[in-house]
């Protein structure tokens, strides 16, 4: 915990900006960094600052050296293995032996070191993507610039949600707090102002400072930027720290547990197979070169790398279509998400508002003035026109009470689209933010308050002050007293605040976003802001559904994923929005205030809520209760959200979502993945290739065991029956070499079945290789030995090749066979030819590579030599390609058979 502001001295780099900016005045701390804080640093004062005091960034944390990375694969049990079987040959005097098993040590560390440094600077490329924002005035202008680029003298503005990324001090305070836990150990926010404090004040007392990493949870204002990078409080700590140690997946835990699993089974096997062979008469050196040559093939070493490189390559195909992953741990959890929270506004719907119609009080009674060009409310009523006192004082207050900045032709719009909307509206109809501010400027601003669901702004005019308000119908009509009509204001009755509801409702119905106006003068700048209101009516949004959301909500369903809708907006607009997203089960929405104690529920209760799939005005604390409520049942929840008060829901839940466009930087930091484009589609897409990540693993791994539980079987069972050895030592290296990495990797990698979204969500904690995998891998494993076992005995005793033509033959016949069982991992079904596997252009380039190097072992005179291969004659290979089909033919026929069973069962139960 910091109690002090670090104490910088001459060795801690360039100075700060100013010294101990919190005991002195706003006024004089801007003077002296010489910015105004209505216009903010010029261009041309950017460069020379940020070659002065450098990028606002940590001491970076040192990336992984290609160095670390190479000795890491020398740490690989597979490299002591061949290492030993190299010392081995060399004691017996078998130097071409050693030679091969040191070049083989050399493939197995190339490729390991190759593929995982593309995959480790692949992660961290990703890494960089993910920085902070921050929005600054520069020019007079606001603008969202990398937070790496803020010099000291920028003026920061600030709003509830925003992660504070340099130390500033605070010259503007609207209600601000600040969670500074993570600096001072304080777990309650601290409230901000702009008054100094003493020069030797704890930092726990430094009120009107902001910290870098620190997040605003309440209110806006302004601060001006004293410090930068390592020069901040953070950055302090940050450098007395360690570098913290990288992140090691649950998915990467299972596999490394695997292969120590797999590691001690093969030394246990291997000291069989050489106990056996003594006990028949092996000679020594063949029989410890096979035992380690047979424990190197059973260990498949693509284990260490596999996740690296699958997660890596998933990652970037998820930032391809707009998700960017913060956790690694996110992209295994993804594939079994069973149960979606998302939000309407900006993810099932455009996020492109537009004031569609305004509701004012009119002669005889509520009129709609509809903004499409045409002034006529279809009353006839005059003061429902365009032209009405009420209705531009409605849109006055909507561009006063606002902090958002719509952009022109070089630049974008900045703010919450809800008031850029407002202010679009409001320029169409001339009125101008910039010239009323100047008329009536700022003078206070009470900030969004999610509790009263309010927010106010103070505005200088005449001897007064004008409050404009704008907030949720039901707030806006409890705090006011009064109505503005067509003869002035008059009160506001309960059978006015009841016909002011049905229309709420009415214009809810109809998919509209509603908000309530309302304003009043007074003389007293510290009136409360939300008592004796004059209510002016009722703004009703348009944000239509996204595109495609539909079909991504339906495809989610037949994936069997439930898809609930989480809302704040009121009832009626959650359920128009449903219903035209075929969202709703024809249940109406429930409220948040209709969930009750969590505690307390009865289970017709809870399966009530479980059953409901539109919920509206659900506060913070009630999402964490249906995302409990879910947990309980065991579903694996995602949960989307943006603003700082879902950041405990995107923690608590398994799969927190973030909306990067829209979103609060509290909200992106505590997420697990962010929307770039906080688009619905993507959260399909993210769930669809984190199921995809986990098949294509599984896939691999089965394809090493399958593989290499053959050559155990092969070795094993011919020691076993007197038969001689059908593989040599240096032939079982030089197979493993080629197929427990290229194809293997390939299928690590592949795009993934098409059809992954059909099945069911797969159970959280499910192993990696569980029983039936086992049983699948061995007996795919049985197949290939029991050709290869069959074509090297009818060489040897039916058609009477000599040894070294009978052990080309079984090598052969194995290399082939497991070529062709690469396109066995496909899934169930009848698309033998057409599939993942035949569609993975990896997979082609990774048997294109094998078969040459089988060509170059056959017919290359000094490979073949080593390897002890020979021509086999038309006869050995008409064993070869018997031998190596069948496996392929045999399982290529169960697999079509089970895929039409399947799709039988699936039709019957349709």
């Amino acid at each position: 915990m910091a109690d002090k502001p670090h104490e910088r001295g001459a060795n801690d780099g360039p100075e700060a900006a100013i010294q101990q900016p919190w005991a002195r005045a706003a006024k004089e701390v801007l003077d002296e960094l010489g910015v105004d804080p209505g216009q903010g640093l010029g261009q041309g004062d950017i460069g020379p600052l940020l070659e002065q005091y450098g990028e606002n960034r940590l001491a970076a944390r040192r990336k992984r050296s290609a160095w670390n990375i190479l000795l890491d694969q020398l740490k690989n049990l597979v490299v002591a293995l061949l290492a030993g079987a190299a010392v081995v040959s060399y004691i017996f005097g078998e130097w071409p032996e050693a030679v091969a098993i040191l070049i083989a040590l050399g493939i197995n560390v190339f490729i390991g070191f190759f593929t995982e440094l593309q995959a480790t600077r692949s992660m961290e490329a990703l890494q960089r993507m993910s920085g902070t924002k921050a929005r600054v005035l520069r020019g007079g202008s606001a603008k969202e610039i990398p937070a790496v680029e803020l010099v000291p003298g920028d003026i920061l503005v600030l709003e509830s949600g925003d992660v504070v990324a340099a130390d500033a001090r605070i010259v503007e305070s609207n209600r601000l707090q600040a969670d500074e836990s993570a600096l001072t150990g304080e777990s309650v926010p601290v409230g901000k102002s702009v008054k100094p404090v003493e020069k030797d004040a704890p930092m726990a007392e430094l009120t009107n400072m902001l910290f870098k990493g620190t997040a605003l949870t309440v209110g806006s204002g302004k601060a001006v930027v004293t410090a930068t990078g390592v020069r901040t409080e953070l950055g302090h700590i940050a450098e007395m720290a360690e570098a913290a140690k990288g992140e090691e997946t649950p998915l990467e835990k299972r596999l490394n547990a695997l292969g120590q699993r797999l590691f001690w089974v093969v030394l246990l096997v291997a000291a069989a197979v050489m106990v056996n062979g003594y006990l028949v008469g092996m000679e020594t050196y063949l029989l410890i070169t096979t035992a380690v040559a047979l424990a190197v093939a059973a260990i498949p070493e693509g284990l260490p790398i596999v996740a690296t490189v699958a997660l890596a390559r998933g990652m970037w195909r998820m930032n391809a279509r707009n998700a960017l992953i913060n956790r690694l741990s996110a992209v295994e959890t993804l594939g079994s998400t069973s149960v979606i929270f998302t939000d309407k506004t900006g993810t099932l719907t455009e996020n492109r508002m537009h004031l569609q119609r305004v509701a004012v009080t009119g002669q005889s009674g509520i009129a709609e003035i509809p903004l499409d060009g045409k002034d006529s409310s279809g009353s006839g009523d005059p003061a429902g026109s365009s032209d009405s006192p009420a209705f531009k004082r409605m849109l006055e207050v909507g561009v006063l009470c606002n902090n958002a900045q719509i952009g022109g032709e070089d630049k974008a719009s900045v703010g919450d689209p809800l008031e850029i909307a407002l202010l679009q509206a409001g320029k169409t109809k001339g009125i101008n933010r910039k010239e009323l501010l100047e008329a009536k400027p700022e003078v206070r601003e009470d900030a969004f308050d999610p509790e009263r669901a309010l927010m106010a702004t103070w505005h200088k005019e005449g001897d007064g002050f004008l409050v404009a308000v704008k907030g949720t119908p039901e707030s806006v009509l409890e705090a006011s007293t009064r109505v503005l009509g067509p003869d002035g204001e008059q009160d506001l009755t309960d059978d006015a605040r009841d016909e002011w509801r049905r229309k709420n409702s009415e214009m809810a119905a109809q998919g509209l976003r509603v908000l309530g106006s309302a304003m009043k003068r007074t003389g007293d700048e510290h009136d409360d802001s939300y008592e004796d209101l004059t209510f002016l009516g009722l703004y009703g949004l348009m944000d239509p559904p996204r595109k495609g959301v539909d079909k991504a909500i339906e495809k989610l369903r037949r994936a069997g994923i439930k898809v609930v809708m989480v809302t704040g907006d009121q009832p009626m607009t959650a359920k128009s929005i449903g219903e035209t997203l075929k969202l709703s089960n024809g249940q109406r929405p429930m409220e948040g205030k209709e969930l009750g104690d969590p505690d307390k529920l009865s289970e017709s209760k809870r399966k009530e809520l479980r059953d409901t799939t539109i919920f509206s005005r659900v506060t913070p604390e009630q999402k964490l209760n249906l995302i409990a409520l879910y947990q309980k049942t065991g579903a694996v929840v995602a949960m989307t959200g943006d603003g700082v008060n879902d950041a405990p829901a995107l923690k608590k839940a398994d799969i927190g979502v973030a909306m990067g466009l829209r979103g609060t930087q509290v909200a992106r930091e505590a997420a697990d993945m962010v929307l770039k484009d906080d688009a619905f589609q993507t959260i399909v897409a993210a769930v669809e290739q984190g199921r995809v990540i986990f098949s294509n693993i599984r896939k691999f791994l089965i394809y090493l065991l399958s593989g290499n539980i053959g050559g155990i079987i092969i070795v094993g069972t011919a020691i076993l029956v007197g038969l001689p050895l059908p593989l040599l030592p240096l032939q079982i290296l030089f197979i493993n070499m080629l197929f427990d990495v290229f194809p293997a990797l390939a299928l690590g990698v592949g795009e993934g079945d098409p059809m992954v979204m059909d099945a069911p969500p797969r159970k959280p904690g499910e192993h990696l290789v569980a029983g039936r995998h086992w049983a699948l891998a061995g007996a795919y494993g049985l197949l290939i030995a029991v050709c290869v076992l069959a074509a090297f005995w009818l060489a040897l005793n039916r058609y009477g090749l000599d040894e070294s033509q009978a052990v080309t033959v079984s090598f052969l016949t194995l290399t082939f066979a497991r070529m062709l069982h690469t396109f066995n991992m496909r899934d169930p079904g009848p698309h033998v030819v057409v599939n993942e596997v035949t569609s993975n252009p990896f997979v082609w380039a990774a048997l294109g590579l094998c078969g040459a190097l089988i060509a170059a072992a056959l017919f290359v005179p000094s490979l073949a030599e080593i390897l002890r291969v020979h021509e086999p004659g038309r006869t050995g290979w008409t064993l070869i390609l018997a031998g190596s089909f069948t496996p392929f033919v045999v399982i290529q026929l169960g697999k079509a058979l089970l895929g039409l069973r399947s799709r039988e069962h699936r039709t019957q139960a349709a």
